[in-house]
């Protein structure tokens, strides 16, 4: 995929690759009442999960975009967080960059097949 889908930046860290403006954009989300923070275990760790109030707006993104996440969840949803973030530092721009630098977009292009989704005719 050439383009940026969420149209933000990440930085990397340890665990893998994470939005800069996460928190800020969780703490827009939860003041405007469009979701709500779960404080759960699973597997006898504390796991914050956020849940959507509201149904998404499909209409905002292409049909192209809704294929790569579609794509994206089938093929990642099965994966815990430990085993996402292995196949996290397994992707270039993770690896190309400093830790806690912000990755560069145009990394992405340089990615293997195990974790591009870039189509090539």
């Amino acid at each position: 995929y050439e383009e940026p889908l969420t149209g933000e930046q990440y930085r990397k860290l340890e665990l893998g690759p994470a939005p800069i403006d996460f928190d800020n954009t969780i703490q827009s989300l939860e003041t405007q009442s469009k979701i709500v923070k779960l404080e759960v275990h699973y597997h006898g760790h504390p796991q914050e999960r956020f849940i959507s109030l509201d149904e998404p707006d499909v209409s905002l993104l292409s049909a192209r975009q809704l294929e790569v996440i579609n794509e994206t969840l089938e093929r990642l949803s099965s994966m815990n967080a430990t085993q996402i973030s292995a196949f996290s530092h397994q992707d270039m721009p993770w690896k190309a960059t400093e830790d806690k630098e912000i990755i560069d977009y145009e990394l992405v292009f340089y990615r293997d097949p195990l974790t591009s989704v870039r189509e090539y005719e």
